[in-house]
């Protein structure tokens, strides 16, 4: 994976890898995580930091217009466990028939 130097100063280097993120090293050739990385990345404004669960404004937009169907769920539920129940008898019925034909 290749690697392109972004900025060299005396205390650190920035790379830029071959999957668009970055590197960081120190001056010994070290690399750099965490946090101190990211403020060392958030200083050369080559990241931006959002905080975590404020959704965008485009997902609230789409929220407030999707439809509300809390009905369908329930008798799509109760229709595919008489299905379940119904293939179960049939499955026990049909169970002691292959015995009976066997003997």
């Amino acid at each position: 994976m290749a690697m392109n130097l972004i900025k060299k100063t005396s205390e650190y280097k920035i790379f830029k890898r071959g999957d668009e993120r970055f590197a960081v090293q120190d001056a010994m050739g070290k690399p750099v995580n965490g946090e101190e990385k990211v403020k060392i990345l958030l200083a050369e404004e080559l990241i931006k930091v959002t905080l975590p669960g404020a959704p965008a404004v485009e997902e609230v937009a789409a929220v407030e217009e999707a439809p509300a169907v809390e009905e369908a769920p329930e008798e799509e539920a109760a229709e595919t466990e008489a299905a379940a129940e119904e293939e179960s008898a049939d499955a026990e019925d049909a169970a002691p028939e292959k015995a009976a034909v066997g003997d």
